[in-house]
């Protein structure tokens, strides 16, 4: 088995992706035309041309344009759907996708029209693959907690629809602590709490994340390495860092993939996951992101299906539901 079908059969979870960062452009414009909604690009060609991204910040901009053609139930279910069809083929069996209600909300989208659609794809992927999923709300960090406070009013009718919350946005100059008030209510609502922290932010974001929000996972975290005693405890907690190493990439937090640092991570016996972040602007569905990790920083096939395992064991998912999963990990040989 080649190492793209050896990657393809380990069940693995997908604990880092923005579904709408899975926005392809073609269905960009596709739904654009639908909706009458004006983009700033001309093609197809021309977006996809736009995706040379200098930062995180030069990235959000472009993905904030293009979140602009979602307007209708449908268009979310849509958008949802073409996600699980790429997760499937990617050996995914669990999926916990992030939303952004306040991208869409401050566009007149009700709140209810962005669950419904992705609520509804997550029954349909459920049907027809036998992916389970969750789903999680994520504030906008570089908008102020007032606005992420009045966001979870308009989630409290719908809460038993909804998982967990995140932190997500622009990173810099927009620490955890900026929100300890919304996160202490996420606490006390039974939440799952994740958050972005230690991508473009300092290793000082990731241990607020933990201590200030009360965080069970990190996403992304590759700068915990700067830290060696944010290093030995994450280590010793076993929270899992949700990394994204395309990503990294693409928004310049390495230069090159032979320099990431997720093996390091891994050696140091820190809970490492991979994920796709934003996969239509970054290069890569989940496989893809595997694979080309594995073949960049020569990760051996046990310790693929060790990465795999422990997206298993961090999923928001009770214990009697990964066993199956873990018994199809066990049986594939490397």
């Amino acid at each position: 088995m080649d190492l793209d079908a050896f990657v393809r059969a380990l069940p693995k979870a997908e604990l880092h992706l923005h579904i709408e960062g899975s926005l392809e452009p073609e269905m960009m414009f596709e739904l654009a035309r639908r909706n009458g909604v004006a983009l700033p690009w001309d093609s197809v060609e021309a977006t996809r041309a736009a995706y040379a991204f200098s930062d995180l910040q030069s990235f959000l901009d472009l993905y904030y344009a293009g979140a602009a053609a979602l307007i209708q139930e449908r268009d979310f279910f849509d958008l949802a759907m073409a996600y699980f069809e790429r997760a499937h083929a990617d050996g995914v069996v669990h999926a916990e996708l992030f939303f952004d209600p306040q991208t869409h909300t401050a566009r007149g989208i009700a709140f209810e029209t962005v669950l419904d659609g992705l609520e509804r794809a997550c029954g349909e992927a459920q049907a027809r693959w036998g992916i389970s999923s969750r789903l999680i709300l994520c504030f906008l960090r570089h908008l102020s907690e007032e606005d992420g406070l009045a966001t979870l009013q308009q989630a409290l009718p719908h809460l038993a629809r909804i998982h967990g919350v995140g932190l997500d946005s622009s990173e810099k100059g927009h620490p955890p602590s900026k929100f300890l008030r919304l996160f202490a209510r996420c606490r006390e609502l039974g939440l799952h709490i994740v958050a972005h922290a230690g991508e473009e932010g300092p290793p000082a974001y990731i241990v607020e994340a933990l201590d200030l929000l009360g965080v069970e996972r990190i996403d992304h975290g590759v700068r915990a390495v700067e830290d060696p005693a944010l290093m030995a405890r994450l280590a010793r907690e076993q929270v899992a860092l949700t990394v994204c190493p395309l990503s990294n990439v693409k928004l310049c937090v390495f230069q090159r993939l032979e320099q990431h640092n997720l093996k390091q991570l891994l050696d140091a016996g820190l809970k490492v996951t991979i994920n796709s972040d934003d996969p239509a602007y970054f290069g890569g569905y989940i496989a893809q992101n595997y694979v080309d990790t594995a073949r960049a920083l020569g990760l051996s096939r046990v310790e693929l299906k060790r990465i795999a395992r422990n997206s298993l064991e961090a999923s928001f998912v009770p214990e009697a539901l990964r066993q199956p999963w873990f018994e199809r990990l066990d049986a594939l040989p490397v």
